[in-house]
């Protein structure tokens, strides 16, 4: 929430950007609160979003973005600088929106403990695919123990570059 959308208040943010897909006040403002409701954030609504905390402005973005009812969410580095319950509450969140209403969500990032057996991943170096699949998949195919040692040895990292 950049710019001088960082004067309004979170509702108005929503509300803003709902306008920017088209949607009219009744339906933009019924999704708006639904999605603030989804994210606990249904208590700040009046509030600038210039005064959340840095968790709750990553909840508000996710609530933003999914307003418009996307297939795909992007989340590039999501987690990054925020505290351990702000972090989960994010992880639990956006799974939940996975397993519940179908959203395919990629999610990048750096931090291994984010990621879980089941998850289909891909590792990136220098701009080429170094492996895909599910993480047990290219844990199993790098002959690694972890995915952090499989990130480290389908990169030439250190492993405790890897970390």
């Amino acid at each position: 929430m950049a710019g001088a959308r960082r004067y309004l208040s979170v509702m108005d943010n929503l509300m803003f950007h709902a306008a920017l897909h088209g949607m009219g006040g009744k339906l933009a403002r019924g999704r708006a609160l639904a999605a603030l409701a989804d994210v606990e954030l249904a208590d700040r609504a009046g509030e600038k979003a210039r005064l959340l905390s840095g968790g709750q402005m990553r909840r508000a973005e996710i609530a933003r973005s999914l307003l418009h009812a996307p297939r795909l969410l992007v989340l590039d580095e999501p987690t990054v600088g925020l505290d351990v319950a702000s972090k989960t509450a994010i992880l639990r969140h956006v799974r939940g929106l996975v397993r519940e209403r179908r959203v395919a969500v990629l999610w990048t990032t750096h931090l291994f403990d984010e990621i879980e057996a089941g998850d289909q991943v891909a590792i990136l170096h220098k701009g080429r695919l170094m492996a895909s699949g599910l993480e047990r998949e290219v844990v199993a195919q790098s002959g690694a123990g972890n995915l952090r040692l499989a990130f480290a040895v389908l990169t030439g990292a250190a492993p405790w570059e890897a970390a």
